[in-house]
């Protein structure tokens, strides 16, 4: 969801001013300003020079979502690592990360050239100094991505991309078949205090998971005149998280770590909940009796972007990863192995499955209109409300209180 471009600047310039820190590109507001202004240290300025760089850089470290990155070790059928480095003499290694909290917690320590970042995690990097702008000249495949995935307030700031979008999904609702009926098509089944499956309802264990109540309460209570998750004032956020504290009463068990919804479903410890697509697949895949849908109050979703650390021990590396990830047949091996649409357009034409694209809604623009992708809550309400909005740090510390813990 685009907001203008001067909005996220301010924006932006609220949360670094409350982290103490600069972000370079909303300075100036020069529409004309080069990523090049901000270049890592000891990253080339061609592509030979960094193809070069690479070799003797010899590796690169990542922090990364589970399936983003993936030698053939866990699946042998899953392996787009093992070419990219022999053909650029990086050798791979990869944080598995569960949330997006955890993301920006290990890139702080510097030990890691790049990231995964979803919308809720990209921006606090930006603010805190931690990731580069990128230059995109520098990588070539950033010329197919679907563009609507550029110039996001999620990944760009001022005009200045700040990495490369590598693939998006919705938050779903997912069920057993042969314990919820009817199948359910709104998420007030998840919300419903007297629900018949208390006890076995699950939701994402992250702040982030607030929005999905504003997000339910959009449509069921229009008069708090929510129209954007994110974005949300003192009665919208009360409202959102009352709605929370009640749904905690049927919750069996919140999740981060991907494998334990998995077991959840499996054992039939949890029988209805947000998931994403990727655990669908691999439930349908074990013969577990799931389905999932996008209900018809709409979703919240990532749009995940890989950034470099601004102090990359690896530039060179992290710069030929970027371009790899999401060069037209990783891209569609990756996103169809995980479980999200693609990000590079000429992906879809490369899939095994050839009606993947579509149903993953990949060049459907419309459909991503009713999806609220993560992004870091600011005080700026982005609207005519002024600074009045409930920031991060405050969706945090209500999903503490939430949580109980």
């Amino acid at each position: 969801m685009k907001r203008k471009r001067i909005a996220v600047c301010t924006a932006l310039g609220l949360l670094v001013a409350a982290l103490g820190v600069v972000a370079a590109g909303c300075g100036g507001g020069d529409e004309g300003s080069s990523a090049g202004d901000w270049q890592v240290e000891g990253l080339g300025s061609t592509l030979d020079e960094i193809q070069a760089n690479a070799k003797t850089e010899g590796k690169v470290d990542l922090v990364a979502w589970a399936y983003y990155v993936e030698d053939g070790s866990n699946d042998p059928n899953a392996d787009w690592v093992t070419d990219f480095e022999k053909e650029t003499g990086c050798d791979v290694s990869a944080k598995v990360a569960n949330t997006s909290d955890e993301m920006v917690t290990l890139m702080k320590t510097g030990q890691y050239d790049g990231v995964s970042a979803s919308g809720n995690a990209s921006l606090r990097l930006v603010a805190g100094g931690d990731v580069a702008p990128v230059n995109v000249d520098l990588v070539p495949n950033y010329a197919d991505i679907f563009e609507d995935l550029k110039d996001q307030p999620y990944n760009t700031v001022d005009g200045v991309p700040y990495g490369i979008p590598h693939g998006r999904g919705a938050n779903v609702l997912m069920w057993r078949t042969d314990i919820v009926k009817p199948a359910p098509d709104s998420w007030g089944v998840v919300f419903d205090e007297n629900s018949p499956y208390k006890g076995k309802v699950t939701a994402y264990d992250d702040s982030v998971y607030i929005a999905d109540a504003a997000l339910y309460l959009m449509e069921t209570q229009p008069d708090l005149n929510i129209t954007n998750p994110y974005e949300l004032d003192e009665d919208q956020f009360n409202a959102a998280v009352d709605l929370l504290k009640k749904q905690a009463t049927i919750i069996g068990e919140y999740w981060s770590d991907y494998a334990k919804e998995e077991s959840s479903f499996t054992s039939g410890n949890s029988v209805v909940g947000t998931t994403w697509q990727s655990v669908t697949n691999f439930l349908q895949g074990e013969k577990v009796p799931v389905e999932s849908t996008s209900p018809k109050e709409g979703a919240t979703g990532w749009s995940d972007t890989w950034m470099i650390n601004s102090k990359a021990a690896h530039p060179n590396c992290m710069y030929l990863w970027m371009n790899h990830i999401v060069s037209p047949q990783t891209n569609a091996t990756q996103t169809e192995y995980y479980g999200e649409a693609p990000s590079n357009a000429k992906s879809c034409d490369l899939m095994t499955d050839p009606d993947f694209c579509a149903k993953y809604h990949a060049d459907d623009p419309d459909y991503w209109k009713n999806v609220y992708y993560w992004i870091t809550p600011l005080a700026d309400c982005g609207d005519d409300r002024g600074e009045v909005c409930k920031d991060h740090s405050e969706w945090v510390q209500a999903w503490t209180e939430i949580r109980g813990s």
